[in-house]
């Protein structure tokens, strides 16, 4: 786990609750240190790939990583909304586009944390340079997260690329049936928590899924 410009509490909460290494570099440390730890864990991620190694880097978050960088790189002279310099998004793009699976050695998976909602613009560009560009997305919801209904997450907004090739034709038409459901109603998160309750009675997938199949009104 690499924690970029984090509170020193929630670094040391992570040390204790994850059983791998976290590299980190806090908020009250420069934006140079945080630019250079990110590169530390890109090259040791490489080279256990190399040997042959899976590796997973989760990064919090992509957006501090970010502003980091555009404190530190010589300015391009070309600024994007928010005083966000174009050439502050190359060392990032290049630590999330690192993520690949090598024929005849490991693979290397990032992912990578965004934050939105902020008020700030320069967050917002950020996360619209990234939006779409990687296999899966998770969005949390504010609504759900104020409700207490965890985990907080918009299914409607949420999902990844070729599904087709991760779920049978059965578990396909479910998901879609609740995709449809969530725009029909308009509600997601009256939706999802229906979705939780049904969840919390089922004991394997299968079950679910079977359920949902034969009774999709479960959800209405």
């Amino acid at each position: 786990m690499l924690l970029i410009d984090e509170r020193p509490e929630e670094v040391t909460d992570m040390q204790r609750s994850i059983d791998g290494d976290v590299i980190y570099s806090t908020f009250d440390e420069e934006p140079e240190h945080h630019a250079k730890v990110a590169y530390m864990v890109l090259e040791r991620a490489k080279r256990c790939v190399e040997q042959g190694q899976d590796v997973v880097i989760l990064l919090d978050s992509i957006t501090r990583l970010a502003r980091a960088y555009n404190l530190t790189i010589t300015r391009t002279g070309r600024t994007l909304s928010g005083g966000l310099d174009t050439g502050a998004l190359l060392m990032p793009k290049k630590f999330f586009g690192a993520a690949r699976n090598v024929e005849e050695g490991g693979s290397l998976t990032i992912l990578a944390t965004a934050l939105v909602e902020t008020g700030s613009r320069m967050d917002d560009m950020i996360f619209e340079e990234f939006k779409g560009t990687g296999n899966m997305e998770v969005h949390l919801d504010r609504i759900l997260q104020e409700r207490r209904i965890f985990p907080a997450i918009d299914i409607y907004k949420s999902g990844t690329r070729r599904e087709d090739l991760l779920l049978s034709k059965t578990e396909l038409e479910v998901t879609y049936n609740i995709r449809k459901l969530m725009y029909n109603e308009g509600n997601t998160a009256a939706v999802t928590e229906k979705l939780l309750s049904v969840l919390s009675k089922t004991k394997t997938n299968k079950d679910f899924f079977d359920i949902l199949s034969k009774s999709p009104e479960l959800l209405k």
